[in-house]
Parts: C-alpha cells; sequence; structure tokens
C-alpha cells in the first residue's frame, strides 16, 4: 500500500512540476513574445532549453532541502504530501485559467505546511509545531522582498543602460536589446529552472523518506533530472493566458526595458538561490518588469492591475494551506 501510494505521489508532484512549467513560462517569455523578438513557439523553446540546462549547473539543492524542511519530521506522512500536491495542483490550474501570475512555489510550500498543520491538529498537537519557524519566516518574508529586490535591480540596471546608450540612435539600440533580450531571458529561464525545479525535488525526497524506502538517506540521482524534465516540458506547452498580463498589462514593455526587467530578474533569483531561499519567480520578474515601467514615470504602471495581483500573492498560501487541509480531512476519512 506505501508502495503503490509513494508512486502516486511521486507522479502528481511530477505533474505539479509539468504544471508549474507551463504556469511560469510566462514569467520568462513575456517580455520577449510581446516585444515579437521570438514568436511564440521559438520563446518557448528557448526557456524550456535554458529551464533543463540548469540541471547541469545548480547541483547543491539548497531550495530543495528548504522545502523539505518547512514541515516537522513527525508530521510528515504520504497522506499529507498528497493532500499538499492535490491543493497545488487545483490552485495553480485555477490562477494559470484566470491569467493570473500567482507563485507556484507559494501554492506548493502553503498546501504542504496546511496538509501538515491539519495532521497536527488530528494527532492533538499544537499546529505550530507541525512547521519550522525558521525556513517559514524565511519563505513568507520574501513574498514581500522578492519583488522588491527585483525593482530595485531593474531601475539600477535600466538607468545605467538609458545613461550609457543616451547618443545611439534609437534605431540601432532597438536592434542592439533585442538581440541582448535572448541572453537575459536565457539567463532568466536558467535560474527559473534552477529555483523552481529544486522545490519538487525537495518534495519527492521527503515522500521517499516518509516513505521508509529501504537503503534511501540521501536524494536518488533520478530525481534532479525527472524534475528538471518535467519543467522544461511544461514550459514547451506556454502559458498564453499569463503571458498577456505580465508582457503588455502591468505597463508597455520595450527591448530595452524588458532586457533589464530579465536580467534583474535572473540576478534576484541566482541571490536567492545561492542562499536556499524559495523565492517566487512571478513576484520576482513582476517585481522587475514594475521597476522599469517606473523608470519613465510612476503613472506608467497600471497600478489597478498589480493591485490584484499582490492580492493573488497574499492570497495565495493560506488559500492553499486551507484547501490541502479539506484535501487532507477527506482522505483521512477514507483512509
Amino acid at each position: 500500500m506505501v508502495t503503490s501510494l509513494l508512486v502516486i505521489v511521486v507522479i502528481l508532484a511530477i505533474a505539479f512540476d509539468y504544471i508549474n512549467g507551463f504556469h511560469d513560462a510566462a514569467n520568462s517569455i513575456a517580455t520577449i513574445v510581446s516585444t515579437k523578438v521570438l514568436s511564440p513557439f521559438q520563446a518557448v523553446l528557448w526557456a524550456a532549453i535554458f529551464n533543463f540546462a540548469a540541471y547541469f549547473y545548480f547541483t547543491d539543492h539548497k531550495v530543495a532541502n528548504t522545502v523539505a524542511k518547512t514541515v516537522t519530521e513527525n508530521f510528515i506522512t504520504l497522506h499529507v504530501i498528497l493532500a499538499g500536491l492535490i491543493a497545488a495542483i487545483c490552485w495553480n490550474l485555477l490562477t494559470w485559467y484566470y491569467g493570473i501570475p500567482s507563485s507556484s512555489s507559494h501554492t506548493l510550500i502553503g498546501g504542504f505546511a496546511g496538509a501538515g498543520i491539519t495532521n497536527a491538529l488530528l494527532m492533538g498537537a499544537s499546529p505550530l509545531a507541525a512547521i519550522n519557524g525558521g525556513y517559514v519566516i524565511k519563505i513568507v518574508s520574501f513574498i514581500v522582498l522578492a519583488p522588491i529586490i527585483g525593482s530595485i535591480f531593474s531601475v539600477i540596471i535600466a538607468l545605467i543602460i538609458i545613461n550609457a546608450c543616451r547618443n545611439v540612435r534609437p534605431h540601432t539600440a532597438e536592434k542592439w536589446f533585442k538581440g541582448l533580450q535572448l541572453l537575459s531571458s536565457a539567463a532568466l529561464s536558467f535560474t527559473h529552472g534552477g529555483n523552481d525545479a529544486q522545490k519538487v525535488m525537495g518534495i519527492i525526497y521527503v515522500a521517499i523518506l516518509a516513505a521508509k524506502v529501504p537503503n534511501v538517506t540521501e536524494m536518488p540521482g533520478w530525481v534532479p533530472l525527472v524534475c528538471y524534465i518535467a519543467i522544461a516540458g511544461g514550459t514547451m506547452t506556454g502559458g498564453w493566458r499569463v503571458v498577456k498580463t505580465m508582457g503588455s498589462r502591468i505597463t508597455k514593455v520595450t527591448p530595452l526595458e524588458g532586457v533589464a526587467a530579465e536580467s534583474a530578474g535572473a540576478v534576484t533569483l541566482g541571490i536567492t538561490e545561492h542562499f536556499g531561499i524559495p523565492v517566487s519567480t512571478t513576484h520576482t520578474i513582476t517585481g522587475s518588469i514594475i521597476g522599469v515601467g517606473m523608470t519613465k514615470r510612476i503613472s506608467a504602471v497600471r497600478w489597478g492591475v498589480t493591485i490584484n495581483l499582490v492580492w493573488a500573492w497574499i492570497l495565495t498560501i493560506p488559500v492553499s494551506a486551507l484547501l490541502a487541509a479539506v484535501v487532507y480531512l477527506v482522505i483521512n476519512v477514507f483512509n
């Protein structure tokens, strides 16, 4: 029974990783599509290649370790992980359908934590005992910090570029930056793959430990490979509903601004991955796009759209946690 349940959990985790790929594809291709540097198909292929390329570089798995330790070991079971994954998949598909660029990372973490807390309550323990406070505080704080850091970097990069190219003909500059967007979007896709694939790796590793698979003390080598393949495959299917929001509804993006936003997003993701912080790629690139919009003028940013996105971000973890709690209770009835 445990073996078959573990297989189901692993399959669902890989499915979530795939969904994460097409849900978050817009993060790295929205600006490059909206500025017509690449066609939609070329853009998703480009992003998918660099999503997978991250497999060969991000080998320390610090982010996976953080996600794995979100819930206290005593309250982790395969049913907890199953409930968290089901909740995360449902919320991801719902926000994708309505074109809301919510965080797949926080959806997964919220679902995992919500199911773990529910299990603790059923066992008569304190809900706070179910979560590792240090890890959760780090994750939650970067809901706010990631977009701010991304916007700061994008403002700095945009201003440097604008001043450096002040005497260059607009037509020439546009050609330069359309070429540079290939590099900046590749960098963003690369760091996106390195950050986001690890979150599912952490969940699968925890599931293997919860199932008490014999002779397994470290993450099996097939886990990272499968996770990177899944997220790259998901990216290949695109996420056109969210592309529209990210590429045009927040602010109109030029090739110069696309380079600044994508570069800022890649730098932010690279830094946070180094410190093992599972930040939201969606939050980061949205903050970066807002930053380049503000370099023109504050009114260039469509704040009404942005505020709606912020509400989606705020609600993601609690809604995912609540949904996971309900799913866990249902599973528990039939267990």
